[in-house]
């Protein structure tokens, strides 16, 4: 009993389908957000990543050259 009325607040179906479209172009407008918002995450991704490695090749040729001094 109490569930069908919780249920009651929070499902509505009009009659009038017309009340569908302000929230199907609400939806529409935030998913094209949402993937726009994780490509430009996943660029950013690849640029860090690539400079991460760039960096991690330059420390890695600074201890080579070391190694090869010491010796």
């Amino acid at each position: 009993m109490i569930m069908n009325y919780v249920l009651s607040l929070f499902l509505y179906f009009p009659e009038d389908k017309s009340e569908y479209i302000p929230a199907g172009i609400t939806s529409v407008i935030f998913l094209i957000g949402a993937i726009i918002t994780m490509k430009l995450i996943i660029n950013h991704s690849k640029k860090e990543a690539l400079k991460t490695k760039e960096l991690e090749e330059k420390i890695m040729q600074q201890e080579r050259t070391k190694n090869t001094n010491q010796e």
